[in-house]
């Protein structure tokens, strides 16, 4: 199943992002090592040139890791029509231990990445570029977190057998599982939207404060942290079953299908958006007492702030308006 398009994308544009910062490695570590922008050393000119390539190289390989995350759920689901057993992207990622893994990976990646490029963007606005031995040291952390979705891509894709027996979403995320996900599954609906609308209400107030008082990054990336995850369990706890009008079909996944007219990735988009800027918004915020960036990151991290209260309020209108179309009743009134 190698020979499948898109999974030759995926390996490929892994190989090239660990293959890129690989070769970035080196420059990385003269650059944390020699840096010295009071310098007019001819080493400190060849840096200063340098890092503009190497940071614009950087910066689209990170960018594709976005676009590799959508692409990997994408052809999970697509492929599930291969695997007896498969209903959706779930019993795709079951065919052997590695699918799971190498989601939560790639999705690990993402949220660094949106972290990584959030600092880039101040740093580059900055005339003595203060960051840029954070920032390379960053790129370095990264690397190993490369190479390991790679290898779990890699080992997934090979472990990949038609001939297997997979599990449907059914039997992941019913009340026997015994897993985070099907305890989230199992919480009632009424509590279950109490946590999800005042989390991300939570999340929107403090996002919405940084955006007018520009202060507060912490408390922006941590209430969009729990916002995400709110935002997933309401997803898997009642959103879900709005959706299929189904009160025992907890699926994630199956909302992303043709059949459901693909409103998950609705619900998706949003939510991940909200999270990578409310994260990238308390990236940047540590950086505010550095001189030449007290006027920056201020506006960046407000400007972040505001993208992900928006974000989060985005999802939290489609997730009521799916809510209320539908034909199921949850909760009598």
């Amino acid at each position: 199943m190698l020979f499948q398009p898109a999974i030759i994308a995926l390996l490929l544009a892994s190989a090239v992002c660990v293959a890129a910062m690989t070769a970035a490695a080196p420059f990385a570590l003269e650059v944390i090592r020699r840096w010295d922008i009071a310098s007019g050393s001819e080493r400190q000119l060849m840096l200063e040139r340098r890092t503009y390539l190497f940071s614009t190289l950087l910066a689209f390989v990170l960018w594709t890791q976005f676009a590799a995350l959508l692409l990997f759920v994408f052809n999970a689901d697509k492929m599930s029509v291969m695997f007896v057993g498969a209903m959706c992207a779930v019993g795709t990622l079951n065919v052997n231990p590695f699918g799971f893994p190498a989601l939560m990976a790639q999705m690990l990646i993402f949220f660094f990445a949106a972290a990584w490029l959030a600092i880039n963007h101040v740093d580059n606005r900055a005339p003595d570029y203060p960051l840029v031995r954070i920032k390379y040291a960053l790129l370095i952390a990264l690397l190993p977190l490369l190479a390991l979705s790679f290898a779990l891509q890699l080992q997934y894709f090979l472990g990949l057998k038609a001939d297997v027996i997979t599990s449907c979403c059914g039997s992941l995320f019913s009340g026997e599982a015994k897993t985070i996900a099907s305890e989230a599954s199992g919480m009632a609906p009424a509590p279950a939207m109490v946590l999800f609308y005042g989390t991300l209400a939570f999340a929107i107030l403090a996002a919405g404060r940084q955006a007018v008082r520009k202060c507060g990054g912490t408390l922006t990336a941590a209430t969009g942290a729990a916002a995400f995850a709110a935002g997933i369990t309401g997803v898997l706890s009642f959103v879900s079953l709005y959706v299929y009008e189904h009160p025992h079909h907890h699926c994630p996944f199956c909302i992303l299908k043709p059949e459901y007219d693909f409103q998950g990735y609705w619900l998706y988009l949003p939510l991940f958006a909200a999270t990578a800027a409310s994260i990238g918004a308390g990236a940047v915020q540590p950086f505010a007492h550095v001189a030449s960036l007290r006027e920056v990151v201020p506006a960046v991290s407000a400007r972040l702030a505001a993208l992900a209260a928006a974000g989060f309020a985005l999802f939290a209108a489609i997730a009521t308006f799916m809510v209320l179309r539908s034909n199921l009743i949850l909760i009598e009134h």
